[in-house]
């Protein structure tokens, strides 16, 4: 599934037009995007929980040259699945 795929289910399921339906699943996920921003963490319940996780930089290898290359420091959202989300998938 992909989003229009998911904008479309969210209007048949609530009774809303694809316009709406988009503000809806856009403000869904600028929320998640904006707390993950925030370094504060995303609790659904049943669902899941999203987190934001700090890399320190590092030293890698560009694999085509061989060369050691430096990465900077980021910070990486990570999602971690609920048991009722694990349940239903198994």
């Amino acid at each position: 599934m992909n989003k229009t795929e998911l904008i479309k289910k969210v209007a048949e399921e609530n009774e809303l037009t694809l316009k709406q339906a988009t503000a809806v699943v856009n403000s869904v996920f600028n929320g998640i995007m904006d707390s993950l921003a925030a370094r504060e963490p995303v609790s659904l319940f049943g669902f899941g929980n999203f987190t934001c996780r700090h890399r320190e930089a590092r030293k890698g290898r560009n694999p085509a040259t061989g060369k050691t290359i430096k990465i900077k420091a980021s910070n990486t959202p990570v999602f971690k699945a609920a048991k009722a989300f694990k349940d239903k998938v198994n």
